[in-house]
């Protein structure tokens, strides 16, 4: 790896760390979807609180010395992945509580909001890389996860409230999709974002239009989502983060003696 005015990708986080944006925010998005159109099930729950601890036992296997995971609960005034785990510790305990209590879905919901929101921050955090350090990368995380987790929960029920509440979460992503992608401008990104846009966001409205004739063409909207939006999250963790490289207005030069 050469160091200096050229960019280069960062080392700290692989897909590791992307999982914890993909199955974290999946299953934030879907306990959001289980709130607001499926309440009257324990399954979305449990698949929630599942693909979140996945998303972070994922995150914990990149560390190096895993007994001091720990020292993340350390910092809540300066550390958003300090906030992410107490929001998450907060969720799991609301989301097991409502797998007995429904009334306490919409808190289970909130909680998983607040968890997205913190992986936005997490990301915007970064200052040294401009893919991630713009301010429109907290909406566009935040709204893949309700997309990603409005199309999970067509698995569930194709009930329209729950297609409804998908058409929007599509939508807004596709909106802070456009106003990220007009701010950034990253090539790694531009494939994964066609197919946002072409397949997980114009043809999976279609294909949820149809379910209300053919329910497995619901299902597919919501693989197609789904898909798309984690190859998006993936590539902007371990493809598109490149550092700005240094800045360096004067280049020293050896002159002959």
């Amino acid at each position: 790896m050469s160091f200096g005015p050229q960019a280069w990708i960062q080392q700290h986080w692989d897909a590791r760390a992307a999982l914890n944006f993909m199955l974290g925010g999946a299953g934030a998005g879907l306990m959001v979807a289980a709130a607001l159109a499926y309440p009257d099930s324990r399954a979305p729950v449990m698949l929630s609180l599942v693909l979140v601890a996945a998303g972070l036992g994922a995150v914990w296997l990149e560390t190096g010395k895993k007994l001091r995971a720990i020292n993340v609960l350390f910092n809540p005034f300066t550390s958003w992945m300090t906030r992410e785990s107490f929001v998450a510790l907060l969720l799991f305990a609301l989301g097991a509580a409502a797998l007995w209590r429904a009334q306490l879905l919409p808190a289970a919901a909130a909680a998983a909001l607040a968890f997205v929101y913190c992986q936005g921050r997490i990301l915007r955090a970064s200052k040294g890389i401009p893919a991630w350090r713009a301010p429109q990368v907290t909406l566009l995380i935040v709204s893949t996860a309700l997309a990603e987790g409005a199309g999970l929960a067509l698995f569930f029920t194709t009930a329209p409230l729950a297609v409804g509440w998908f058409g929007l979460a599509l939508v807004l992503r596709a909106i802070a999709w456009t106003r990220y992608r007009e701010a950034t401008r990253n090539p790694a990104l531009e494939a994964p974002g066609k197919a946002l846009v072409q397949l997980g966001t114009l043809a999976a409205l279609v294909l949820a239009l149809a379910g209300a004739w053919v329910p497995a063409s619901a299902q597919l909207a919501g693989f197609l989502a789904l898909a798309t939006g984690l190859w998006l999250k993936l590539a902007l963790v371990t493809r598109a983060s490149l550092n700005q490289g240094f800045n360096l207005p004067r280049l020293p030069v050896r002159g002959a003696r």
